[in-house]
């Protein structure tokens, strides 16, 4: 989806800030007090110069049929489609606001419409799952040219290795590579030249996969407009599926193990995607009226 021309909104000076295993996101409501320029969501996201967070969720003020609508920023300033993590970490804030209870809700984000549960609250962690919709995979479903891809969906990376991808869309864009114990300096060859490949549109999120003794999938994940993350709730969905459409892992069940825990994916035959685990409050609070003028261009 491009966001090129779509204006940005603005949000009050008060937030929430949770995470799911370490990939935290602050959440802002609509209202007036500052712009979501670039230059202002870089700023509030800084770890050290601002309150620090891999984005940010917007709550929007049209809650039209009951369906909370929201808007979602990298920290790099960029609108991207959704986050797994984003999403969950917002229904904690539903939560804790009252507005939400243990039946299913509907959110819109991108465009699209998914439903989320909260399965239960114990010492401000919440177990939360969203319905993601149906995943598709292959060049198409993440905008890249075809013409990148050797047979059998194989690249030749930066180093010269032929590197086995399945391209996945749960929503927003993702290339997993299937390789034997990939590591951080993979991760770091590998993650930057794929996330900006000339090769698709609109870049994509990179997760390098492989399966364990125990049958779970592990990954290292390098997001879009983010870098290197402990933990994405898309890019769980995203390993589960290709695991699934290259005949690696059977339907169902799916453990998904990164450097921050552990989701559990569900994942049909037919590519509908179901993520679940852990969101943790972190804090919650407000920018200073000082602040809100050093952002890009003021109030």
């Amino acid at each position: 989806m491009d966001f090129t021309d779509v204006p940005r909104p603005t949000a009050g000076p008060t937030y929430y800030k949770g995470h799911g295993l370490g990939n935290d996101y602050l959440v802002f409501e609509e209202g007036p007090g500052w712009r979501l320029s670039p230059g202002s969501v870089e700023a509030v996201c800084d770890r050290w110069t601002g309150v620090g967070s891999d984005g940010i969720v917007i709550l929007t003020a049209d809650r039209t049929g009951g369906v909370f609508r929201l808007r979602m920023f990298n920290p790099d300033g960029s609108e991207f489609e959704r986050s797994g993590n984003g999403l969950r970490v917002l229904g904690s804030h539903l939560v804790r606001k009252g507005w939400v209870g243990s039946d299913p809700f509907v959110v819109e984000v991108g465009g699209d419409r998914v439903v989320m549960t909260v399965h239960g609250v114990e010492d401000g962690v919440h177990d939360i799952s969203v319905a993601m919709g149906r995943a598709t995979t292959g060049p198409a479903a993440v905008a890249m040219d075809p013409g990148a891809l050797g047979p059998g969906g194989t690249m030749e990376g930066p180093d010269g290795r032929v590197l086995e991808v399945v391209p996945v869309s749960v929503g927003n864009p993702h290339v997993v590579v299937w390789m034997e114990d990939p590591g951080k300096e993979d991760l770091s060859l590998i993650g930057p030249w794929l996330a900006t490949h000339p090769s698709l549109a609109g870049g994509t999120n990179v997760q390098l996969a492989c399966s364990t003794a125990a049958g779970a999938c592990r990954i290292l994940i390098w997001e879009r407009g983010v870098g290197p993350t402990s933990a994405s709730g898309t890019s769980s969905c995203a390993a589960a599926v290709s695991a699934v459409a290259r005949g690696e892992m059977v339907a169902g069940e799916i453990r998904v193990l990164m450097p921050g825990g552990e989701f559990l994916v569900t994942v049909t035959e037919e590519l509908d995607v179901v993520l679940r685990g852990p969101v943790a409050e972190t804090c919650e609070g407000s920018l200073t009226p000082g602040f809100l003028t050093r952002l890009d261009g003021g109030r």
